[in-house]
């Protein structure tokens, strides 16, 4: 195996960036940027902590965060599995990397910035969905914004129903469980997850 252990060996390899590779780049949300993340649905949110990396997925109903200016960025925490790992590792290293997908679109966004998390109670007010708040809400100032090639999108067909996944051919949750721990009751999981779920989406 040939390993690229330098920065010119790997130069070397790939071509000079592209002019709109560097220009897409801006460090506040331009007009048309906000309206591509504000149509974002979900987005993979990425920290870094002491024990390592960390990418969790963030989705809500309409935008997945709220634009507050063209530099700053609140996204609720809502109810999960209290795992908090984006939460613990933004608490001690505020570095943040957000990737927001659009359905049907084959652009995506970027956001690398800075983050806090805040539990002021009126911020946590201002989310209120079904009665419920959530419990943090992380406010993340932009350092830099741009769009995503399309060319991994349009790869993968991710948009294209022809090419979804047949759900019943996949693992269920719940034997995802069992394989990971011997003796855990897949079938109660599995048949109680939908209302479950439902019960507690906010």
């Amino acid at each position: 195996m040939t390993i690229i252990q330098t920065i010119e060996q790997l130069q070397q390899i790939y071509a000079d960036v592209s002019e709109a590779s560097v220009a897409k780049v801006t460090r506040a949300l331009t007009p048309e940027y906000r309206r591509m993340i504000e149509a974002s649905p979900f987005m993979a949110l990425a920290t870094v902590g002491p024990e390592g990396l960390d990418c969790s997925p963030r989705g809500d109903a309409g935008s997945c965060v709220r634009v507050q200016d063209t530099t700053t960025l609140l996204l609720p925490d809502w109810r999960g599995n209290n795992r908090i790992d984006s939460l613990l590792n933004i608490v001690r290293d505020p570095r943040v990397a957000l990737m927001f997908l659009i359905p049907g679109s084959a652009t995506a966004m970027r956001v690398n910035g800075r983050a806090v998390i805040s539990v002021e109670p009126g911020l946590l007010e201002s989310f209120e969905m079904d009665g419920r708040h959530p419990r943090s809400v992380a406010v993340i100032t932009i350092g830099e914004v741009y769009f995503q090639c399309a060319r991994a999108i349009m790869r993968a067909g991710l948009w294209d129903p022809e090419r979804f996944v047949e759900v019943s051919s996949l693992p269920t949750p719940g034997q995802l469980l069992k394989a990971a721990k011997a003796g855990f009751d897949q079938e109660s999981y599995d048949r109680e997850w939908a209302g479950r779920a439902a019960a507690t989406m906010w």
